[in-house]
């Protein structure tokens, strides 16, 4: 699977990615932002995760190419770290909605209130 498109849409805050084999995502900058594939927000292993919080308006500043495989992804928070590849993207696409539902629930474990981007 290789992205025929990537379009970063600054205006609604999402990144559109179409792959060579048909299939289109609609991924909201927060939620990359908050499954940023760095070790910041992953860690080193299983258990030494990071929940993002706060992060309902960021914004996606650039989109830096990285070899044949995947894409660096600067946010106007500082976070630059981590690169987001095609496999990667594919998955964040795929399973969004459950991943989005398992970083809810996580964030109501916690107590977190969410209250989602009203612009």
């Amino acid at each position: 699977m290789i992205p025929t498109t990537l379009k970063l849409r600054t205006v609604s805050r999402l990144l559109e990615v179409t792959f060579d084999s048909g299939e289109r995502f609609e991924l909201p900058f927060e939620y990359l932002r908050v499954y940023s594939p760095s070790a910041e927000v992953r860690g080193h292993g299983p258990g030494q995760e990071t929940l993002q919080v706060g992060k309902q308006n960021v914004t996606i500043t650039k989109i830096e190419p990285v070899g044949h495989y995947a894409v660096r992804l600067l946010f106007d928070d500082g976070h630059d770290t981590g690169l987001f590849t095609w496999k990667y993207l594919f998955e964040l696409g795929s399973e969004r909605a459950q991943k989005w539902q398992h970083y809810l629930n996580r964030l109501a474990e916690l107590g977190i209130p969410y209250a989602p981007n009203k612009s």
